[in-house]
């Protein structure tokens, strides 16, 4: 038996009801639970919690984040989706030989990869 298990991916968020829409509508993850502090999200076996920042600061000093990298059918379809959602393109679509990548900041500034495979 593993000493450990993945548990999920944590990320904090100033408004945990908008941060969970945005992965709901956006990228059609299940949502669980929600209260205005915490929210369990996911998306086959990945579990996505979202918690209240205990401070307006959401993001390293240096602007860094995790990232969280999904297959999308529709690379297109999806950044237009996820920018009516708040999300910001972070670069251009890029066109490599195995299928197109972007990246997108989200609410607070987390970073999402996007990988559309040709």
């Amino acid at each position: 038996m593993a000493t450990a298990s993945f548990r999920w991916i944590l990320q904090l968020h100033r408004d945990v009801p908008k941060a969970a829409r945005f992965y709901e509508k956006g990228l059609d993850f299940s949502v669980n639970v929600v209260t205005l502090r915490w929210a369990e999200l996911h998306s086959g076996p990945l579990k996505l919690a979202l918690m209240q920042s205990p401070s307006e600061h959401v993001m390293s000093e240096k602007g860094y984040s995790s990232l969280l990298s999904f297959t999308v059918a529709d690379i297109n379809t999806t950044i237009s989706k996820l920018m009516e959602l708040g999300a910001e393109l972070d670069g251009s679509i890029k066109y490599e030989v195995h299928g197109k990548v972007a990246s997108v900041r989200c609410l607070d500034g987390h970073v999402l990869g996007l990988y559309e495979p040709s």
